[in-house]
């Protein structure tokens, strides 16, 4: 249980703190933030700081993985894991409180299940599917989408611009693509594993 582990680790248990500040309605919390017409209830603010730092132990975990050779195969596990748990339960309770359409959800979980199973695959054959140049953007914009409807819409809302909205379509599309490119690039490990 190395540094990068224990950061993986780390990341997962703030899923569960972030969706208790989502979905839970208690009472004790303050008025929202509220200025000229806009309105950002406190929950929801703590919600999206909990996600931004869960996310960007992403990249710390795997960049200190990599520069001290700590690569385990807990790591390998845990991390995409971690990744994979984290969208999925901020999405579905972005669902939950009306701010995103489950279908697009369901494409983005989807897709998330369809790679993981072909890296699995390729495993079997002692390959490694590598994360492409699409596969990062997506997770770049999927972030981006995700806290743009945290803080709804701040501050785009001011120029009655709907980047929320714009964003987790473009989310949801170029999730769609880079899972056909995966499945493109990797398809001689789908005619091995039939054989």
């Amino acid at each position: 249980m190395n540094l990068p582990n224990r950061i993986t680790l780390a990341r997962i248990c703030l899923i569960p703190v972030m969706m208790i500040f989502l979905l839970v309605d208690f009472n004790f919390y303050p008025e929202p933030i509220v200025w000229n017409g806009f309105k950002l209830p406190y929950n929801q603010l703590i919600a999206a700081l909990i996600f931004i730092v869960a996310a960007s132990t992403d990249g710390i975990d795997g960049y200190l993985a990599r520069k001290n050779n700590m690569v385990t195969n807990l790591g390998k596990l845990l991390d995409p894991l971690a990744d994979k748990l984290l969208v999925a339960a901020v999405l579905i309770s972005l669902v939950e409180m009306g701010k995103v359409e489950s279908w697009i959800v369901v494409v983005i979980i989807s897709r998330e299940f369809a790679v993981t199973g072909l890296r699995q695959i390729a495993l079997l054959d002692g390959a490694v599917v590598a994360a492409g140049n699409s596969g990062k953007l997506k997770t770049v914009i999927q972030i981006v989408a995700i806290v743009a409807l945290l803080i709804n819409n701040f501050p785009f809302v001011f120029f009655g611009v709907p980047f929320d909205q714009i964003a987790i379509w473009a989310a949801a599309l170029i999730t769609i693509y880079s899972g056909a490119e995966y499945f493109v690039k990797n398809k001689h490990l789908l005619r091995g594993a039939g054989a």
